[in-house]
């Protein structure tokens, strides 16, 4: 179905090749996971299976791509389009109109299918997503799930043999983004469909795979085979995998279900943690009260309350489209609430702006994009610096770069990174200050593990120092590894508040994977676990 040989792929001006592959052969009907940490080529390599790249990026091309007996590189992505469908890591970014079906009926107008047939293949490609109850609707009243499922629909309508997506869950909540691959599952076993899906996110979708092909760093080599045997040599493992490793579990488990079997032989033994240390009561550097928040057609917070301390880590979930994005928005002054109160450090922000907010809290929003301004990593750190009237430090600016894992970035145009080095640019931007409070929304959107890590380890150490983290995610993981506090808001309203091993074990859809399988413990990570 999709065969490569001797293949690599340079992009204008770049010194090196940002792909190399010796040979991949994806068989029809598989579900293969495309694993590798970020810029290690696997957007790329997407991209050339259906001719995206070189025709629309440029570039030099060498070796032999065949998918299903077609040369992309020759036929280009209008032909290909009839073989291959592809989902784009935003799917906001495909969409070009605005109703539902028009959208799904856009490429079918495209390729002059007869208005009969378009209208059968809209209906049944409707029913198979199970959206026919969003037709209607308007592309951007759609949720993240909702929009993922109508850009799937939309790729899938001219029944192409092989489906492409990149990351297709990195925006989603825990149940949105397993309702999209239970799908997806679904659809690859009624139409023989091949998948080839990039994702950062390994636990979630290693249960659903037939094969993995990882991308060594750079794009330099690859690892493909069973999902065993690619996880045993790669440098990327989610938290079971760990687990496994560690206690020299074997065959690796790549599902809790699978877990579950080595424990009948492997007893554990319940750790008593310390009991957590109390709070100093201080003036709280955050109160919200009675917050709500208004858009015409919806009420996306209703009456929110809660104070944040200084020195918290607050990690804030919920479903897509429950107003968490608001809620940060809010507390730097982005949104205008109807009614209720934000207070830092006791004064009301209410006649303050944005900017004069930013002073005292740093915000990155969720689309990266929108910090970044400058013609290279390093001048977007100096360039806020500047902003904020305080002196340039080189020494300063170097080391933050190498915490981020930037340092060989720092020259780099920022606008043409990969999308987890677009956000750890735009973190750097907001962190280079120093404020005392840092809100985040989904930093480790399109972060592989290794810079998830990083990332992880560098919040801690800033807490460390003093810095209160409040931070949006759909990560349980990482919310687990970081948070000293969760709150879950569910459809606007706080349903949950506490200790993350209380409120996660507490909520199904935010229980991490040692979490669902030592039900009977307060345990969230790997290093909780004593087997």
């Amino acid at each position: 179905m999709i065969r490569i040989n001797d293949l690599s792929y340079t992009y204008p001006d770049a010194d090196q090749p940002a792909l190399q592959i010796k040979h991949l052969q994806v068989a029809p009907a598989s579900f293969c996971l495309l694993s590798g940490q970020s810029g290690s080529g696997k957007s790329t390599l997407l991209r050339l299976i259906n001719g995206l790249v070189p025709h629309f990026s440029g570039g030099t091309v060498r070796g032999d791509i065949r998918v299903n007996g077609l040369n992309p590189l020759q036929s280009g992505p209008q032909m290909m389009s009839g073989q291959v469908g592809f989902v784009f890591q935003n799917p906001e970014n495909q969409f070009v109109v605005d109703v539902v079906e028009d959208e799904i009926a856009f490429s079918l107008e495209n390729a002059a299918v007869p208005r009969a047939e378009m209208r059968q293949r809209l209906q049944t490609i409707l029913q198979r997503l199970q959206i026919s109850h969003l037709r209607h609707r308007k592309i951007y009243s759609l949720s993240g799930g909702e929009a993922q499922r109508v850009a799937i629909a939309a790729a899938l309508v001219l029944e192409p043999p092989i489906l492409l997506l990149d990351e297709p869950t990195s925006q989603l909540d825990p149940q949105a983004a397993q309702e999209v691959l239970t799908l997806l599952e679904g659809l690859r076993s009624k139409l023989n469909l091949t998948i080839l899906l990039a994702e950062q996110r390994l636990e979630r979708v290693l249960p659903y795979a037939t094969r993995l092909v990882h991308l060594m760093p750079r794009g330099t080599s690859i690892l493909t085979g069973s999902l065993q045997e690619v996880l045993a040599q790669s440098e990327l493992h989610p938290p079971l995998v760990q687990l496994a490793i560690r206690e020299g579990w074997n065959p690796l488990p790549v599902s809790v279900k699978e877990a579950r079997a080595f424990l009948s032989s492997s007893p554990v033994a319940l750790q008593s943690h310390p009991a957590a240390p109390q709070e100093r009561m201080t003036k709280p550097i955050i109160t919200v009260e009675n917050l709500s928040v208004s858009y015409p057609s919806q009420m996306v917070l209703h009456q929110i309350s809660f104070l944040i301390q200084r020195g918290e880590r607050l990690v804030i979930m919920g479903p897509n489209g429950t107003g968490k994005t608001t809620l940060l928005r809010s507390l730097v002054g982005l949104v205008k609430p109807q009614n209720g109160e934000i207070y830092i450090l006791g004064e009301s922000i209410a006649q303050q702006s944005s900017a004069e907010i930013c002073r005292q809290v740093g915000f990155l929003p969720q689309d990266p994009n929108a910090l970044l301004f400058a013609e290279s990593v390093r001048e977007e750190l100096e360039m806020t610096l500047k902003n904020h009237g305080m002196p340039l430090n080189p020494a300063a600016i170097d080391n933050l770069l190498e915490l981020l894992l930037l340092k060989e970035k720092s020259e780099a145009y920022p606008r043409d990174l990969s999308t987890g080095e677009r956000q750890r640019t735009a973190l750097g931007a907001i962190a280079i200050t120093h404020p005392d409070t840092l809100l985040l929304d989904e930093p480790t959107r399109g972060l592989d593990p290794v810079a998830r890590q990083s990332l992880l380890d560098l919040l801690h150490r800033w807490n460390e120092e003093g810095m209160t983290i409040v931070l949006v995610t759909h990560d349980v993981e990482f919310a687990a590894g970081l948070a000293s506090r969760i709150i879950i808001l569910e459809e606007g309203s706080i349903i949950a508040d506490g200790l993350p091993g209380d409120v996660m074990h507490a909520q199904a859809p935010y229980r991490t994977q040692i979490a669902q399988l030592f039900p009977d413990t307060d345990w969230l990570t790997v290093n909780d676990v004593v087997v």
